[in-house]
């Protein structure tokens, strides 16, 4: 008597940081409703830190034995809040105690599968030669993937390394964004010599996804088609199948979701929310990764009170680079606060977002809080730090026309007046381009849209190279 054959099994591995983590794990919820094994490996940092913030755990447990985590021990834990100490962890920390753990599973561990942070290029060589394929899964924008990958042209074309200092010279060869790109929009580490590490680190990973079986993207075509289209001259097997928070959402139909958060959310906020006024308040949030120095957060500091409109900000432990003995705050910073702010560790930011109180989203563009402002319609003040977010932040201003792009500047008069601009001048003019992209957004992961499309035909593909391995 036949018996079924087991559901494929997928082994999927991020990198270990908030928004990798958290991107992959709402894959991996998406996968599960489909009936596919999954299982995830995972910092033994990050496993505790979700395991004590979160309710993942037994979130996950009602996928009946379907799902497991893998933990990973003996990683560097210390800060990523710079391009350098990133390259580290990817180049040498990572690579030496996940090798032998890869190979070890993929021969021991029946897997269909491998669907891997594409930040991450050592995977491919691990996996030569066990018959399991490889998907990179990129958790930045199709934009900044782009624009990774083009680097070595915009070498060979001489716009890298930058000749003089005017950062607001065009760049006119990298194919799709001739129109508005500018130096200061590209990644941060273009600025350094062609020998910095990060620099040449990236030129390598982002060419090798090339050698993946196919390529996953965290975004949707209506968002990123022109772009989508750029990469698919190189990577031709492509899913589109963002965003990831809200295509989980659409096809959960208990809309219970974990918020996968590696920081303890303070809920208190959507309290204090519930007493403003309908889209009158900035929310102002630069990730997990971004640092500041103080003098840095007293200008954004004094620009969100002169602006007069109230504030929501988090404000991370870890957020002020500690190099000097002054926390003495000045009393109109102190009254203006009490008046109209609220300042608190850690949000759930998806609900924050959600709250009809919000007006506009002061954001360091990382990913994900693109994505999750896009989905409910709010505009954005952008303030990029590092990596994709220069990128993601000249798409929101110039390309989406969803906000107003701040980089390079950190000065209390110009937050003020950005500000002003967005909640006031143009208030109208943004929160209908927001609203627009916010329809497209939902449309995309719904039954009959391009993401809900493409999340199947991955499925389907995967389980055609479950039937192949047998």
């Amino acid at each position: 008597m036949d018996t079924e054959p087991p559901p494929p099994h997928v082994l999927i591995f991020p990198f270990p940081a908030q928004g990798h983590v958290n991107s992959m794990l709402k894959l991996t919820e998406l996968l599960l409703e489909a009936s596919l094994n999954i299982t995830f490996l995972i910092s033994a940092k990050d496993h505790d830190r979700l395991a004590r913030f979160t309710t993942v755990h037994s979130h996950l447990t009602r996928y009946l034995g379907r799902f497991r985590f893998h933990v990973i021990h003996g990683l560097y834990e210390g800060p990523m809040d710079t391009d350098e100490k990133l390259s580290v962890m990817i180049a040498d920390s990572l690579p030496k105690v996940a090798v032998p753990l890869l190979r070890d599973l993929l021969v021991d561990s029946h897997v269909t599968c491998l669907i891997v942070d594409g930040i991450m290029g050592f995977p491919i060589d691990v996996a030569k030669g066990t018959g399991v394929p490889v998907i990179f899964f990129r958790t930045i924008s199709a934009c900044a993937l782009w624009a990774y990958f083009s680097v070595p042209g915009l070498i060979n074309s001489g716009d890298l390394p930058f000749q003089g200092t005017n950062l607001d010279e065009r760049i006119v060869s990298l194919e799709g964004m001739e129109a508005f790109l500018r130096r200061r929009d590209l990644p941060s580490f273009c600025r350094s010599d062609l020998n910095n590490q990060t620099l040449q680190q990236v030129i390598g990973v982002s060419r090798r996804t090339t050698e993946a079986h196919a390529l996953l993207l965290n975004t949707f075509d209506e968002l990123e088609g022109p772009i989508v289209s750029q990469i698919q001259k190189h990577c031709p097997n492509i899913y589109t199948i963002g965003p990831l928070h809200a295509h989980l959402k659409a096809r959960t139909l208990s809309k219970l979701t974990s918020s996968n958060s590696l920081f303890e959310e303070d809920k208190t906020c959507i309290t204090w929310l519930d007493q403003k006024a309908p889209k009158s308040v900035l929310y102002v949030s630069f990730g997990s990764l971004v640092t500041v120095t103080r003098e840095q957060l007293m200008e954004f500091w004094h620009g969100l009170v002169n602006s007069g409109k109230p504030f929501l900000w988090v404000i991370r432990d870890d957020l002020v680079l500690k190099h000097d003995d002054e926390n003495k705050v000045p009393y109109e910073l102190e009254e203006g606060t009490k008046k109209r702010g609220y300042m608190v560790g850690w949000v759930p930011q998806e609900d924050v977002l959600a709250h009809p109180a919000v007006g506009a989203f002061l954001t360091h563009n990382g990913w994900n809080s693109t994505l999750e402002s896009i989905v409910e319609g709010v505009p954005m003040i952008s303030w990029p730090y590092f990596a994709d977010q220069q990128i993601n932040s000249r798409f929101v201003e110039a390309v989406w026309k969803l906000g107003l792009d701040m980089k390079d500047t950190c000065d209390r008069k110009i937050i003020e007046k950005t500000i002003k601009v967005v909640m006031e001048d143009r208030k109208m003019e943004f929160i209908e381009s927001a609203d627009r992209m916010a329809r497209l957004a939902k449309e995309t992961v719904n039954e009959g849209g391009s993401s809900y499309g493409n999340l199947n035909r991955l499925v389907e593909d995967i389980k055609m190279m479950g039937v192949g391995s047998k």
